[in-house]
């Protein structure tokens, strides 16, 4: 079983905001691979579905971005899920503007929701795809990530969206990290 967990901030004030693009990349998931998110369950809204013979959980954590660790912990203590099944996606400034990358690991790197997952698990090694949304050029970062993408910036997310979908459609296939890296990073 995999759990693939979109980070964001849940309400329509926040659905189209750079901060949602864990969000946005699950729910096109969901749409690729029919599967319905309809179950609240452990401070998050999921939906299970079976891929190729593969069970996958999509999440989205219902708590608010700073506190994604909480639905996170809880639903990976329920069903036991291993460190190496769980993919987390999240955005990240650092990249250009859709960018994807892969990480087996890694700090926080100044990203609250990543932080509080760390802080739950007590860990940072857990697989994440990171979704780029570019730096702020003179705005302040919190401004930067809870406003929506730009007419111009659609192309560049809606590509880096689709690449994600590919990464992890892969990921659940059973291709392993390093191949994934290898091919999309």
């Amino acid at each position: 079983m995999k759990m693939i967990v979109g980070l964001g901030n849940p309400g329509s004030k926040y659905a189209k905001t750079k901060h949602n693009i864990g969000f946005m990349t699950i729910d096109a998931l969901a749409k690729r691979l029919d599967i319905t998110l309809t179950k609240h369950e452990f401070d998050a809204l999921t939906g299970t579905g079976l891929v190729d013979g593969e069970k996958v959980m999509l999440v989205k954590p219902l708590t608010f971005m700073n506190d994604s660790g909480r639905a996170v912990g809880q639903l990976k203590a329920f069903y036991r899920f291993e460190q190496d099944e769980i993919m987390v996606i999240q955005d990240d400034m650092d990249m250009a503007m859709g960018r994807l990358r892969l990480r087996p690991k890694g700090s926080a790197g100044g990203h609250n929701g990543i932080k509080s997952i760390i802080n739950v698990l007590g860990t940072a090694e857990f697989q994440r795809a990171k979704i780029g949304i570019q730096h702020p050029a003179k705005q302040k970062v919190v401004d930067w990530v809870l406003t929506p993408f730009t007419a111009d910036d659609q192309i560049a997310i809606a590509n880096g969206i689709d690449k994600a979908q590919d990464a992890l459609i892969d990921w659940i296939h059973g291709m392993s990290f390093g191949q994934l890296m290898n091919q999309y990073n």
